[in-house]
C-alpha cells in the first residue's frame, strides 16, 4: 500500500526549507516549469518510504490554506525530540506552539510550518 497526503501551500520554496531543509526529508519529485492549468508540485518524504507528503500551488487559482490546530502531520521519531531538530524547523520558517491536543505535548514537540499546518515530531513510537 502507498499513501499521498496533499495539501495546499502560500510558496512552494518556503515549504521546501521547511520539509527538506528542516525535517529532513527528501524531494521525491518537483514541477519544473509552469504549464498553464496545472498545478506547481513539491513531492518529499523519505528516501525509501511507501508515502510522500504532496505539496501544492495553483498560481492561476491560489487556495488559501485552511489548516486548523488538530490537522496533524505526526512524524514518530522513537527518540526524544533533539532541540537541534526544533531550532532548524524554526529557522526553516516554522513555528514552535502548543498542541491543541495536550497529548502531543507530552510525548513530543508541535511546530507550525509556513502555511500554518502543525507538524508533531513524536518522541514514541508507531504503536507505543
Amino acid at each position: 500500500m502507498r499513501v499521498r497526503i496533499a495539501r495546499p501551500s502560500r510558496d512552494l520554496a518556503a515549504a521546501e526549507r521547511f520539509y527538506v531543509g528542516g525535517l529532513g526529508l527528501a524531494v521525491q519529485w518537483r514541477s519544473t516549469e509552469r504549464v498553464s492549468g496545472k498545478h506547481d508540485l513539491l513531492m518529499v518524504g523519505p528516501p525509501d518510504g511507501s508515502w510522500h507528503f504532496e505539496l501544492t500551488h495553483d498560481p492561476e487559482r491560489p487556495l488559501e490554506p485552511t489548516p486548523t490546530v488538530d490537522d496533524l502531520f505526526v512524524v514518530y521519531l522513537g527518540t526524544p525530540v533533539g532541540e537541534a531538530l526544533v531550532a532548524r524547523l524554526e529557522e526553516a520558517g516554522g513555528t514552535r506552539v502548543e498542541a491543541h491536543n495536550p497529548y502531543w505535548d507530552e510525548c513530543g514537540v508541535t511546530i507550525a510550518d509556513p502555511d500554518g499546518y502543525r507538524l508533531v515530531l513524536c518522541s514514541r513510537t508507531w504503536g507505543a
